[in-house]
């Protein structure tokens, strides 16, 4: 299914200012579903939603986005636009892994990790990357073999230790790449004093066809120290948030006829049920 896992971008007050931001930032984009909840945007065809409303939190690097840029001159364009009213996190240079490279977090708080590389890097132009850090240090490896296991057609692509001397132990995860039903995300554990961790500000959509997904999703994530929280998210045993949603979720609550009412029964709920939604 594309589009089957996708990020949600809590950006309270200023979800269609941020649409066209991004879309403006990073070309071969567009703007989707529009209501005032949500903004849907495609950027070189993934999906990132955009939410006004919901988590208390603010985004933060522990999960940053790997933009795969093929030149230099790309990767400058992009890094240029995003430094209005942002924050350097790693200054744009060369590094070992890039001859071209730069972490910033933008005016809304999201962070962006800018690869200079080859299309044979990454097919796909932005890749989730989970940060461990804190008393999650150290659990990159096991968390992206958990979810290998739990969504269809994945593999994990490689995972690369500390050497000694990098400065984390040689047990930590450096650099991962795995696959989630096809989609591409990286990991990595820090044990440096960081002051954030995962929080529900940046989750990842599950997008369900039937009932029994939503079941089966919900079940696994919110076991082993995981929890349930409302309105189809939960929080995982690592602490990374989840919406496990029906694909169809935004077009029922932006439907003008009946969108209060699916709203309203969403709201009341913590796992969603399909059927009480469609009949509401």
């Amino acid at each position: 299914m594309k589009n089957f896992i996708y990020p949600c971008l809590t950006i309270r007050g200023k979800i269609t200012e941020a649409a066209e931001f991004y879309t403006e930032t990073f070309g071969e984009g567009k703007i989707g579903t529009t209501n005032p909840f949500v903004v849907q945007i495609n950027l070189s065809g993934q999906t990132f939603m955009l939410l006004n409303e919901g988590p208390s939190t603010d985004p933060n690097p522990a999960i940053s986005f790997m933009v795969m840029c093929t030149s230099g001159e790309e990767t400058e364009k992009y890094w240029n636009k995003l430094q209005d009213g942002g924050k350097i996190m790693m200054p744009m240079d060369s590094y070992p892994w890039s001859p071209k490279y730069g972490w910033i977090q933008d005016k809304y708080g999201v962070s962006w990790q800018l690869y200079t590389g080859t299309k044979d890097d990454s097919a796909q132009k932005f890749c989730p990357t989970l940060m461990f850090t804190g008393d999650k240090a150290g659990k990159a490896e096991t968390a992206i073999n958990y979810y290998a296991s739990l969504f269809p057609n994945s593999e994990i692509q490689g995972v690369l230790k500390y050497a000694e001397g990098e400065g984390d132990s040689t047990d930590f995860v450096k650099h991962a790449q795995f696959k989630l039903n096809g989609y591409t995300m990286m990991a990595m554990d820090s044990s440096a004093a960081h002051d954030f961790t995962f929080n529900d500000a940046i989750s990842l959509v599950v997008n369900c066809e039937t009932q029994e997904e939503i079941d089966k999703y919900w079940a696994e994530l919110t076991s082993k120290g995981g929890f349930e929280v409302a309105c189809g998210w939960c929080t995982d045993q690592f602490g990374i948030s989840w919406q496990i949603i029906p694909k169809s979720i935004v077009q029922m609550i932006s439907d003008p006829e009946r969108g209060q009412r699916a709203m309203q029964a969403m709201m009341k709920m913590k796992k969603l049920i399909i059927a009480d939604l469609e009949n509401a």
